[in-house]
């Protein structure tokens, strides 16, 4: 009896739940509901650009894809994606920006504003290059982003500054590679330092870096007992650079078997083979 009375009691208190949740789903179906108010395609459009216009683009983004939302199959819905993309990168919201742009690249890939979708994406990737110290993931997507724009839209009016980037983002990433190599130069593993300076020499042949590369390859080559190979890297180094003050460093140090001194910013000098601080 005791039991069936605690089943009973257990029963309405269900029953009294079932009936609370259902209650509570309405309400919320019709708040919802009051929330959503359709409005026409150019009221919504112009709000959003109004908010744009003002620099809120925090606020404008949603506003665009309200657009996209209420009217998915008008012209103003296609402008309203790429519109909400340019306003999560104008706000710093850089992640939200490249997921914006894929889905954009992917849902209008013979846009008349493609080439401007790839150029922006990898916008988002360049604004959050960091210094060579950290890692360059950042840096490697902003290069692959334009070289899409360059490859895909040689015409465009992007293409020019996309270039410009790439040049940029090729001479950070060598940067980086030649920190690297300096490091195990310092730490005596010569292999691995080799190895990072030819990374350099090879792939980023056309940056500011390639002259270093060179001569920190000769020292390290005449540091392990390889005098022609170190001769023919500082050879390529004469021959394209002969003004540099790099091949005057391994001029000498071809000649002497010691390298001038010379500065390497904040790491210290390297000079008559060793480090100094």
């Amino acid at each position: 009896m005791f039991l069936e009375k605690i089943i009973m009691v257990r029963k309405g208190s269900l029953l009294f739940s079932l009936v609370l949740l259902a209650f509570c789903l309405g309400c919320s179906e019709t708040k919802r509901e009051a929330e959503y108010i359709e409005q026409p395609v150019e009221k919504l459009y112009n709000k959003a650009i109004d908010e744009a216009l003002t620099g809120n683009f925090r606020a404008a983004a949603p506003m665009f894809d309200e657009v996209e939302r209420q009217h998915p199959y008008s012209v103003w819905a296609t402008q309203g994606q790429l519109m909400a993309a340019y306003s999560l990168y104008q706000s710093n919201q850089y992640d939200e920006a490249v997921n914006a742009l894929n889905r954009f690249i992917q849902l209008n890939p013979g846009n008349r504003n493609i080439d401007y979708a790839y150029y922006l994406k990898g916008l988002s990737f360049y604004e959050r290059i960091v210094d060579v110290g950290r890692d360059q993931k950042i840096t490697r997507e902003s290069l692959d982003a334009f070289i899409e724009v360059v490859k895909r839209f040689p015409k465009s009016k992007y293409a020019r500054d996309a270039k410009l980037k790439m040049d940029l983002a090729r001479n950070h990433l060598a940067g980086k590679e030649m920190e690297i190599g300096r490091f195990y130069l310092h730490r005596g593993e010569y292999l691995a330092a080799i190895n990072r300076f030819k990374n350099v020499i090879a792939k980023y042949d056309t940056t500011d870096q390639v002259a270093e590369a060179l001569h920190r390859l000769a020292e390290a080559y005449l540091t392990i007992g390889l005098k022609d190979e170190a001769a023919k890297a500082a050879a390529v180094l004469g021959h394209n650079y002969p003004g540099s003050e790099w091949y005057q460093d391994s001029y000498a140090l071809i000649k002497t078997g010691k390298s001038r001194e010379k500065k390497l910013g904040k790491d210290g000098l390297w000079g008559l083979g060793i480090w100094i601080f």
